[in-house]
């Protein structure tokens, strides 16, 4: 079967509005750069607080990038993990930090009710199998999220994990509950409406080329138009808007592949006897999750290399049936790879980065509850003076080192894939 070039959120989006591009001159009292994740929650947190005089511009279309293209899983943490955070920060700012993705994960969950967002949502947690036999991580990360981040995951034993995942290739398993998962664009699409409803103006197709100072705010131009803007929230995530070289010099784009089965029907439970969502212990792990409509989503790997659908499809079937060999034979009807933001440390950028200029990006790999903590973050900055986005100082924007950091972060995947490898070998596989 061919496979098509959109992704299966693109072929299967409910309808959406659109957004003219912008023309002319415009007054703002903010102008967000970027309409995925972090912008659209900046813009709407900022229309929830009453703030008036928001412009938001999106280069491309609404979420066009990793916000409406990812693996839809929507529960606490960061790319980095609690361990780190707890030895760089300390107790206090690790604990804030976190709990502030648990609240996130929360305010997405109210959303969805209270704005009726139609996003094919499934709110039954999130699994976390071990690949490997040695149980000591899971152990070590429950017990580190109940000691210090008084959050609980579930320990699942192998005869448990087994009645939920029907698969030899994983020994045990954590369950968080408080998680779900959702289709991200239609999630992305609905709050866009949502906050120009509120009052926010959206503009797709309107690419920022130019940001300059403008006595003390700044200038913003697009191909048809200007905006002249008290405050400016850059959220341009790893497609890269060239307007701060240091901005641009803080990311690499690295991309992620994701392909979608055709309806497995009844087959769906020969694979999962849950429909919560799953991903393993590799550093390259595999993610996976039902969908509403029996087909199994399907993601993993990382890479600086974007790939072509036929070649994501190559290495992700290939995947799938060392977990699911009983899946021998169904049919890939869609796969797409695209790019996400990382930052060296691992952690978002998020801060203030000149007077009245604000910064939210790095947010790879895991960025569904960050991108919406950090909007009510800078919502807060800018509407209410909140100062909550110190807690991330210590996480700046650092350079990423390009173009040697590609190469670099190519051969520390690399080196890690094979550490895994090397320990999968030695156990002989987990079944």
């Amino acid at each position: 079967m061919t496979i098509e070039h959109a992704s299966y959120y693109r072929a299967s989006a409910l309808p959406a509005p659109a957004f003219a591009p912008l023309t002319g001159n415009r007054q703002a009292r903010v102008c967000i750069v970027g309409g995925g994740f972090a912008g659209l929650n900046t813009a709407l947190g900022l229309a929830e607080r009453g703030v008036d005089g928001v412009v938001l511009l999106e280069a491309q279309d609404m979420a066009f990038g990793a916000s409406g293209r990812n693996g839809g899983f929507v529960f606490a943490g960061f790319s980095r993990g609690p361990e780190s955070l707890l030895r760089e920060l300390g107790q206090q700012r690790a604990k804030s930090l976190y709990r502030g993705t648990i609240g996130a994960v929360d305010l997405i969950r109210q959303r969805i009710v209270r704005y009726g967002i139609d996003c094919r949502h499934t709110d039954a947690g999130v699994i976390w199998a071990n690949w490997f036999r040695d149980s000591t991580v899971l152990r070590d990360f429950q017990k580190i999220l109940a000691d210090s981040f008084d959050s609980h995951w579930q320990f699942l034993p192998r005869s448990e994990l087994r009645e939920l995942v029907r698969s030899e290739r994983y020994s045990e398993a954590l369950f968080e509950r408080n998680a779900l998962h959702f289709n991200p664009l239609d999630y992305a699409h609905g709050i866009a409406g949502i906050a120009a409803g509120q009052g926010v103006s959206l503009h797709e197709q309107s690419p920022a080329v130019a940001l300059e100072r403008h006595g003390v705010g700044w200038r913003v131009r697009t191909p048809q138009g200007v905006v002249e803007a008290e405050q400016v929230v850059l959220a341009c995530g790893g497609y890269l808007a060239n307007l701060r070289r240091d901005v641009d010099a803080g990311v690499l784009p690295i991309a992620t592949y994701v392909m979608v089965t055709e309806p497995l029907g009844v087959r769906m439970d020969d694979i999962l006897r849950t429909r919560a969502a799953v991903y393993d212990t590799r550093f390259a792990f595999d993610y996976y999750r039902p969908l509403p409509d029996t087909r199994l989503l399907w993601g993993g790997r990382i890479s600086v290399l974007d790939r072509s659908p036929e070649a994501v499809k190559r290495l992700l079937y290939r995947d799938l049936l060392k977990v699911f060999p009983q899946l021998d034979g169904i049919s890939i009807e869609h796969a797409w790879s695209g790019l996400m933001s990382y930052a060296r440390h691992e952690m978002p950028q998020l801060g203030r980065i000149d007077e009245g200029l604000w910064l939210a990006q790095a947010f790879g790999g895991h960025g569904v509850a960050p991108t919406t903590l950090a909007g009510e973050v800078l919502a807060s900055a800018i509407a209410e003076g909140d100062t909550r986005w110190r807690e991330c100082s210590h996480y700046g924007l650092v350079s990423a080192l390009k173009p040697a950091g590609f190469f670099g972060a190519q051969l520390s995947y690399w080196w890690l894939q094979t550490r895994d490898a090397w320990k999968d070998w030695r156990e002989g596989g987990a079944g």
